[in-house]
């Protein structure tokens, strides 16, 4: 059997030797951390290469995701479906082996990482859907749920404010099966941390509420072994395991500089590591008795077939509570929710209620609450703002874990991801809410969650200049358009509480990506709309109010701004002027070319937007000619009807700009 420091070594050697073969890359993490790596992997890491997608596996998140070739050499050496020949392309096009893990390419990547201190936020999200999740199903008698989130963490990390945020909750809500691997180096890009990174990192855990173990050996599995023991007892608080380690460990003279952390060691450096740790095989090749010292498969059967009994016997003792969990594990909504959810949005259109579109979210909530009991939701401190909270949300604390709703706290950017690292442990829909504004502390988050195809729902109230007195700091211009821009994201802005409904919908319902609800503080009137119109706001946009014939101009409007261009159209009753309510552009833009043309026909050439957004989004629609209502600078601090009047958000300006552009075609 070979020894531990063999084995360890083995990743050393992948790893420099794909970085030297990409000629790029991050050597130095994986060497570094390859003794921890080793003990966590052989020695208490339950999961089974062969399926990487078991429910209760143990979660393992390398949030120094610059260091890639360690999990990649990990997946590999233990078993998973990542073949040699995909580590010798790491870096390249259409490989499983990208410079950052990602999500969705290689088996066994839990998350994208790259973006210092996401990975750890995610982590959390991961602990936190694990505890609320066993809350719900596990039994005295049988715990269903039982799994630990591991995690690599280097100094970057912990420099980003993102890591305070998440870590500050998770020591709040105890989250004990979560242990922080700390590589303590010492050393980033710009060399010796200690000019910028003088932080007391124990003490700031300590503080948190966290479980504390200093000064490890990074390099002595005995160390290790013991300290990860050591966390995995305290049930009670998460773990901070703090590893001096050195970078780049068993390069002669390279280790313990920058120089190792993101670049190729070089030829001659590479050929002197060899000969240091022993390693006199060639590049990419591994001996037989290293892969069956490394090789989880077996073990990784074994521990899902006493899953898979367990599994059994819960479905023989409650079998309701089985089919549930079955069900929100494979991300399948309620059979009758459809149904029951398109009888709510008639009724909406029934009742005819003009009401703030943040209320008419919360009563949607309210109305698919009971419906999905999957929904985990939750508020950067501004649930009574954002009306995220519903009649029966139940807070998850670190006593009580079985509740629904998270008080995240002021900790938008944490806030978002968690809700990433929520979706992507699986069992739950996380939404959660704060200001439109305030996207922009956690717009990487929400880019990630659309980079991985995640099914969060980011709740956005307080949309426009609309909030009024609160002021410019306050005021929304650019983040909708900053969130259309964004690939596989979905961003809808109802106008009444029909859409509202229409809208929630459609983002639970959506399983390839995750959706920004985007609501107005202010009251909005109701639109009068028959079947095939409700029938349409699904699609993205549709016609809201029509005119005979062919129109001669087409006012195209979303949220708030619907009303205010209806009040247009019907005050020129001699033009031919069509109204169109586009709550969701990309939604729109997605369906067939047929589709696009009846709602917005080519030759009409004569169009108007209005949007209390930024105007430069609205080109793609009117044309260089058309004619645009909107913000062009920020807004002001005043009470919300005379910033709408300032900034040209009237009747009478609306019909101006229609009859100027139809005198211009």
């Amino acid at each position: 059997m070979p020894s531990r420091q063999q084995l360890a070594n083995a990743i050393r050697a992948l790893a420099m030797d794909a970085v030297q073969q990409a000629n790029s890359g991050h050597p130095g993490a994986p060497m570094g951390m390859a003794d921890i790596a080793e003990v966590l992997w052989n020695d208490f890491l339950r999961h089974n290469p062969a399926n990487p997608a078991w429910p209760n596996r143990d979660r393992f998140v390398l949030s120094n995701g610059h260091g890639s070739m360690l999990i990649y050499s990990l997946l590999h050496l233990t078993g998973y479906d990542l073949p040699m020949d995909e580590l010798q392309r790491f870096r390249q096009l259409h490989s499983k082996t990208p410079g950052h893990p990602e999500y969705g390419y290689a088996p066994g990547v839990e998350t994208t990482t790259g973006p210092l201190g996401q990975g750890i936020a995610n982590a959390v999200g991961m602990a936190i859907a694990e505890k609320t999740l066993g809350a719900q199903f596990n039994k005295p008698e049988v715990s269903i749920i039982d799994h630990f989130t591991y995690v690599f963490v280097g100094d970057g990390c912990l420099m980003e404010g993102v890591s305070h945020e998440v870590c500050s909750l998770a020591g709040t809500l105890g989250l004990g099966k979560l242990i922080v691997f700390y590589d303590d180096n010492g050393i980033s890009i710009d060399g010796d941390v200690n000019a910028w990174f003088s932080d007391d990192t124990p003490a700031r855990f300590a503080a948190y509420g966290w479980q504390v173990i200093p000064a490890v050996d990074g390099h002595d599995p005995d160390a290790i072994r013991q300290a990860t023991e050591a966390a995995r007892a305290d049930e009670q608080r998460p773990t901070l395991i703090c590893c001096r380690t050195v970078i780049g460990k068993g390069a002669p003279n390279k280790e313990g500089t920058a120089a190792t952390h993101g670049a190729p060691l070089g030829a001659e450096e590479i050929s002197a590591t060899r000969e240091a740790i022993d390693w006199p095989h060639a590049p990419f090749t591994v001996p037989e008795d290293i892969y069956k010292g490394w090789d989880a498969k077996a073990r990784g059967a074994a521990d899902e077939a006493a899953w898979d009994s367990m599994l059994e016997a819960y479905r023989q003792a409650y079998p309701e509570l089985a089919a549930e969990l079955e069900r929100r594990l494979a991300g399948d909504l309620p059979v009758d929710f459809a149904a029951q959810a398109e009888a709510y949005i008639q009724a909406c259109q029934d009742s005819g209620e003009s009401i703030a579109s943040r209320k008419a979210s919360q009563n949607t909530i309210n109305a698919f609450g009971p419906l999905l009991p999957e929904l985990l939701g939750g508020s950067a401190d501004l649930a009574g703002s954002n009306l995220t909270l519903w009649t029966d949300s139940k807070g998850v604390s670190a006593d009580d874990a079985s509740g629904n709703y998270i008080y995240y706290g002021v900790r938008e950017f944490g806030m978002s991801a968690i809700m990433n690292g929520i979706a992507l442990h699986g069992g739950f829909i996380p939404y959660g809410g704060t200001f439109l504004i305030f996207m922009e502390y956690a717009r990487n988050a929400v880019r990630m969650a659309a980079l991985m195809a995640q099914r969060c729902v980011f709740v956005y109230t307080h949309d426009s200049i609309g909030l009024g007195e609160d002021g410019p700091t306050h005021q929304p211009v650019e983040q909708l358009t900053a969130l259309r821009a964004t690939p596989n994201l979905q961003t809808w802005r109802p106008c009444d509480t029909v859409e509202s409904a229409v809208a929630w919908k459609a983002a639970v319902e959506r399983r390839g990506g995750p959706t920004a609800l985007v609501f107005s503080r202010q009251g909005l009137p109701h639109q009068e709309r028959d079947a095939q119109q409700v029938a349409g706001i699904v699609r993205g946009a549709y016609v809201l109010k029509d005119c005979d014939g062919v129109p001669e101009a087409i006012l195209i409007a979303t949220g708030s701004e619907v009303g205010l261009a209806m009040s247009a159209a019907e005050a020129l009753p001699e033009r031919a002027i069509r109204v169109v309510s586009m709550p969701c552009p990309e939604v729109f833009e997605s369906q067939d070319a047929a589709y696009r043309e009846s709602v917005l026909p080519s030759d009409c050439l004569a169009r108007v937007a209005v949007e209390a957004a930024h105007a430069d989004y609205w080109y793609k629609y009117v044309g260089l000619d058309g004619r645009i209502i909107a913000m062009r600078s920020f807004g002001e601090s005043a009470p919300a009807a005379e910033l709408f009047k300032e900034y040209g958000f009237t009747v009478d300006n609306v019909v101006a700009a229609l009859e100027e552009v139809l005198e211009d075609i």
